[in-house]
């Protein structure tokens, strides 16, 4: 397999779980607890939390790069949540049980390609765009909410 899923890393987040939620609020942030084990998909463990799990939801910069694709959207993560990369080829239930949309980005952070699939199809659509030499990483995202899921790089 050509690509490996990894998840954010939770360490700048975890100071923010002793905040009140007022102070949550004045940052764009909000404290919340995950009311079923589907749902409340955590960007560091790449898994959905379990019900009573405590989440933030929070802004997230998620292309930080200089080039007009810099953007930023909401994402959760869960408290304790530890940063997990996948084995070569793995696509967790995370994303195959949710519609995709997959942007592919070159070196200079310009997207090349993209595409909108079920969760189930992701790994033959990464495989395919990390066929073309050109492509440098590939962000997926939740396609229905927009949010930030993960990003894939070349294994």
């Amino acid at each position: 397999m050509t690509f490996r899923l990894s998840g954010i890393d939770p360490t700048p987040y975890e100071a923010l779980f002793a905040l009140d939620d007022a102070e949550l609020q004045r940052r764009g942030a909000k404290r919340c607890r995950a009311d079923s084990d589907s749902g409340y998909p955590c960007r560091a463990g790449l898994e959905d939390a379990k019900a009573g799990d405590e989440l933030l939801l929070l802004p997230y910069e998620h292309q930080p790069a200089a080039s007009p694709y810099h953007a930023s959207g909401p994402i959760f993560v869960r408290r304790g949540a530890t940063r997990r990369e996948l084995p070569p080829g793995v696509v967790p239930p995370y994303v195959s049980k949710r519609l995709i949309s997959l942007r592919a980005y070159d070196a200079v952070h310009m997207m090349v390609d993209a595409a909108v699939c079920e969760g189930g199809e992701v790994a033959r659509e990464l495989e395919r765009m990390f066929g073309d030499g050109v492509v440098a990483y590939v962000h997926l995202h939740n396609a229905k909410r927009g949010c930030f899921s993960c990003v894939a790089h070349r294994a």
